[in-house]
């Protein structure tokens, strides 16, 4: 099996919605330390459902977090978390609320020990040789965390944040672009690739 449909990494289906995510985001590489923090927060609720489910309240919880600045989040009371869980646009998890709110208070620490979050996640990207330079459909399907996956959910949760174990890691060094995982065939995969190499690492 290729793993394609109409030229894309068979994962994004028909669904409109996912196609423009995987045509103009995901494997793309971030540097910006709300995104970031965003995208690992949203990785948090996905845990147990679809990434179709979240992206299509994405709007919804950018909203409710005040844009995902952690600055903002930190400073969430249990009368927010109150007005969350009722929030019928989000996911109404506790823990999971809680958990956003919890690392958005670890935050500040981290960055001004290694100057951004984006260096610091930046710090967990595969070496050259580390991966395969072909991605295949197979090979895609049972790859759900790697050496650096697992290194940055250690020492994340060493730091006290929660709800980022190494299967949540693997999914935002994909989606972030610190690996480059769209399928060989994929027309993603190519702009990818170039936007990897024109990235200017933090």
């Amino acid at each position: 099996m290729s793993g394609l449909i109409e030229g894309r990494c068979w994962w994004c289906g028909e669904h409109e919605d996912y196609r423009a995510y995987h045509d103009t985001e995901w494997g793309f590489p971030v540097d910006d330390d709300v995104r970031l923090f965003e995208k690992m927060s949203l990785e948090g609720f996905q845990s147990g459902l679809s990434w179709l489910t979240i992206l299509r309240k994405r709007e919804n919880f950018r909203r409710a977090f005040d844009g995902f600045d952690w600055r903002k989040v930190a400073k969430f009371d249990e009368t927010r978390v109150q007005t969350l869980l009722q929030d019928a646009g989000i996911v109404r998890h506790r823990g999971k609320i809680e958990a956003v709110i919890h690392n958005a208070r670890l935050m500040d620490e981290l960055i001004a020990e290694h100057g951004s979050f984006a260096k610091f996640v930046w710090e967990f990207e595969p070496g050259t040789g580390q991966r395969p330079e072909r991605v295949d459909y197979d090979t895609l399907v049972t790859l759900a965390q790697t050496p650096e996956s697992n290194a940055l959910a250690k020492t994340l949760k060493k730091r006290g944040f929660r709800f980022f174990g190494p299967t949540t890691a693997y999914a935002f060094m994909q989606s972030m672009g610190l690996v480059n995982d769209h399928l060989e065939g994929c027309a993603t995969r190519k702009k990818v690739e170039s936007a990897r190499r024109e990235f200017r690492r933090p």
